[in-house]
């Protein structure tokens, strides 16, 4: 189990970094809504690549710190019933989940999103608004990269899960 441990630390602290470093992007968005709605709403002028830079920003953040998110336990969760149960039963909550449900559907997004990402980078895809940006095959990237990172975060969970189900308090095998 010790090296399933390891494996889950690497994938934590891949993650880890990989959050901090988007997280800048929040800030970078944020600069770039402030000067669109300056632009805008004061100069009276829009400018598409602004707007597009914005969604293709948010698009980033969102795809790839959802791992980052589901280390921390930041993600939406039901918590009226999880809440009150014990720390074994929250292990076995999320090592089910991350079985049945997380690792299946990341495995499913990835796949499915080869052949969208595949067709975007052959045809060298850019905007299709005039004035809009180049090379939006680079942002597609993010798919299914964003969910690999979060396969290895449900992996990490499941290990750390199971390590919980397997282990009393003390720390010794049951």
């Amino acid at each position: 189990m010790r090296f399933f441990i390891s494996f889950s630390n690497l994938i934590d602290s891949i993650n880890e970094k990989i959050g901090q470093a988007i997280s800048w992007l929040t800030l970078i968005l944020v600069l770039v809504v402030c000067y669109d709605v300056l632009i805008r709403y004061f100069l009276k002028n829009s400018v598409v690549a602004i707007q597009e830079i914005e969604w293709h920003l948010f698009a980033v953040i969102f795809l790839i710190s959802a791992a980052y998110t589901l280390k921390h336990d930041r993600h939406v969760r039901v918590d009226v019933f999880y809440a009150k149960l014990s720390e074994k039963k929250k292990a076995w909550i999320d090592f089910l989940g991350s079985l049945v449900f997380l690792i299946p559907f990341c495995f499913l997004a990835i796949w499915s999103s080869k052949i969208f990402v595949k067709l975007s980078f052959n045809l060298r895809e850019t905007s299709p608004d005039p004035g809009g940006l180049p090379a939006r095959y680079i942002l597609k990237t993010a798919i299914p990269l964003g969910f690999l990172l979060l396969l290895l975060q449900g992996i990490s969970l499941a290990i750390k899960s199971l390590s919980a189900i397997t282990q009393n308090p003390t720390g010794k095998k049951t």
